[in-house]
């Protein structure tokens, strides 16, 4: 009984180490969910200083912080990542990017050149094709990229630099 006694005598103590930790954590992930969850810690905090029993400060911190993440952290989001390019840039940049067949492609290798000048090993999932045939990028695997033959017809014109 003197052990739950101390431990609701100093809990504030570790609602503010658990507020910080969160804190901290957010600053290194910054996709709110933490903040969320030091905000129900200072809730759980407040309710201590109000004398509630500890059974009771997890409850009100727990439903503060799910209250919050369920209905704050979405606009949040939408209003940062609002400026953000739409643009893919990467490696998914490369996805349905066209090029053609440099060197036969198969399952186990090739070379094809892209549209934007590079020079992938590539490899097909099925069949093998031949030297100077058209390609669309259906993925990269690691530094591989994986391509299938475009229809010529229904392909628009290429860069005759590609």
């Amino acid at each position: 009984m003197e052990f739950i006694q101390t431990v609701e005598q100093w809990a504030w103590i570790g609602w503010l180490v658990l507020i910080l930790a969160f804190l901290v954590i957010e600053m290194l992930t910054l996709d709110f969910t933490f903040l969320m969850l030091s905000i129900g810690g200072l809730a759980g905090l407040g309710a201590d200083l109000l004398g509630a029993p500890i059974w009771l400060q997890v409850i009100v911190a727990a439903a503060v912080a799910a209250v919050l993440v369920l209905f704050l952290r979405p606009p949040l989001l939408r209003r940062l990542r609002r400026g953000e390019d739409p643009t893919p840039s990467n490696v998914d940049a490369l996805i349905d990017l066209r090029g053609r067949v440099v060197s036969t492609v198969s399952a186990h290798g090739g070379q094809v050149k892209l549209a934007n000048g590079d020079l992938w090993t590539a490899r097909t999932e099925t069949g093998e094709l031949e030297p100077g045939i058209p390609v669309n990028v259906i993925r990269i695997d690691g530094a591989t990229a994986v391509v299938r033959a475009t229809d010529p017809i229904a392909s628009p014109p290429e860069d005759p630099r590609a």
